[in-house]
């Protein structure tokens, strides 16, 4: 299946502890169906200090389910994403406006 969401979308947090949080998309697993958004769903991590790095507590953004997040169109309001073709190809677009993304 084609994926709605991608890295580098602008996306909402529909549920959870961070509901109605903005921020990018840093990276997908669509195999499991997750997305690690940056400054979302954080924890801390603690880590050993070695030779590089400096040990202690690291906040960490944790991977969030996809069906939490939504797409934000141009003017900044949530959307479903859906697929058409244009010109042979096949391109996303907002459902609320029908811009393609």
């Amino acid at each position: 299946m084609a994926a709605k969401l991608k890295k580098g979308d602008k996306v909402v947090v529909l549920a959870g502890k961070d509901k109605g949080k903005e921020g990018e998309i840093v990276s997908v697993s669509p195999k499991a169906g997750k997305a690690v958004v940056d400054g979302v769903n954080m924890a801390v991590r603690h880590t050993r200090q070695s030779q590089n790095t400096q040990g202690g507590r690291v906040p960490k953004a944790m991977p969030i389910d996809l069906s939490n997040l939504a797409l934000l169109d141009s003017k900044g309001k949530a959307t479903r994403v859906g697929f058409r073709t244009e010109d042979g190809k096949k391109v996303r677009f907002a459902k609320s406006t029908g811009e393609t993304v």
